[in-house]
């Protein structure tokens, strides 16, 4: 699976060249409203060192990373749920990602306007999260118009979804996003019927200044920042998009140097995806072979079947059991047979959860 994170946020806070810098894709960044209109995409490699270290052991035909598509959605503004500034389209877009990285503008320059005229991160997110419920009220009231007319029926789980509705609705005219909520299990299934574009875990990307980033304090607008993440246990990454622009220029043995020289040990782009890895519930498990040594993406809870349909379906169908190593054991014993001589290679069966790291080679038959 590769994860598919929109990046939203007002116009001029630094959205497309943060985009630019991750992707190196070019997107248009301009000092005025709706220089984005239809999204660009771009997918980038999941920094992993551990990729390198088993092609060195294995000496494969390829490399194979994770990836992660970023997605640049136009900026929005007051009244995009209502259309304004081509607003039901850019939602619309939001709809399809798995989650939100919000750019929120953290540092003031006279010369880049900001589209509300002052800095103020509290005032942008919410008129952000604002905008979301709006158009997820608008989604839950025509859905709740039909439900209720099959509460006759007696059906239990009829009754179920209107009440999770109320709820809803009693938390969206209090001007609360959808992931601000507490879900019993059944809720959460019913939710997942349910498109809600409040309800997608949002990661913020509290964008500072190359003098700010390299402090050792932060500055009041990003506390503000991480004061309104607390309260819905999101995460938050201070990036500078205009050094990420830089780095995006430089050449890989040019990029580590760079950033040392900076006092930094990773990139901005390292630390988001990280952090989207995290918010969604990610892991990375490895096929290691002479022809290539890839990185696979599952969710945290994936059983071995699953875990081998994200190679193939037929893996998947044809399920038999699966041979696992743990990166640790496989690294430290030599490889896979050193690992296999010390009794580290095990055989597992349908129930197995995998494991962060685990080095698998699935055994199927159709």
């Amino acid at each position: 699976m590769t994860l598919h994170a929109g990046i939203v946020g007002l116009p001029n806070v630094g959205k497309s060249t943060l985009f630019n810098a991750i992707t190196q894709a070019g997107a248009e960044a301009a000092n005025y409203p709706f220089c984005t209109i239809d999204p660009n995409v771009g997918i980038v490699q999941v920094p992993d060192h551990r990729l390198g270290i088993l092609a060195d052991m294995v000496h494969p035909d390829r490399i194979v990373p994770a990836t992660v598509e970023f997605v640049d959605i136009a900026g929005l503004v007051k009244g995009a749920s209502k259309g304004e500034g081509l607003g039901n389209k850019f939602l619309s877009h939001i709809r399809e990602v798995d989650a939100i990285v919000h750019v929120v503008r953290c540092f003031e320059d006279s010369n880049v306007v900001h589209v509300e005229g002052n800095i103020d991160p509290k005032r942008d997110i919410e008129t952000i999260e604002l905008e979301l419920v709006l158009a997820d009220m608008e989604s839950i009231e025509k859905r709740s118009e039909r439900v209720t007319k099959l509460l006759k029926s007696g059906d239990k789980k009829v009754q179920a979804e209107v009440d999770l509705l109320n709820k809803l609705k009693e938390a969206f005219n209090e001007g609360k996003s959808a992931r601000r909520l507490i879900y019993t299990e059944e809720e959460e299934e019913l939710l997942k019927t349910i498109s809600l574009l409040s309800l997608k875990p949002v990661l913020y990307a509290a964008n500072v200044s190359e003098e700010e980033l390299t402090s050792n304090e932060e500055n009041k607008y990003v506390r503000q920042v991480r004061e309104l993440a607390a309260q819905e246990n999101s995460e938050v990454v201070v990036v500078c998009a205009k050094i990420e622009s830089e780095i995006a220029e430089l050449e890989d043995n040019e990029k580590q140097a760079f950033l040392e020289d900076l006092g930094l040990h990773e990139s901005g782009l390292d630390r988001l995806i990280r952090a989207a890895f995290h918010l969604l519930g990610l892991m990375t498990f490895f096929t290691a072979g002479p022809m290539e040594v890839k990185a696979w993406t599952i969710r945290q809870g994936t059983k071995a079947p699953q875990a081998a349909g994200t190679i193939h379906t037929d893996f998947e169908r044809g399920f038999i059991r699966a041979e696992v190593v743990s990166y640790t054991d496989f690294v430290e014993k030599g490889g896979l047979n050193g690992a296999r001589d010390k009794g580290l290679v095990r055989l597992e069966g349908k129930d197995y959860l995998m494991q962060d790291g685990d080095i698998v080679h699935f055994r199927f038959n159709v």
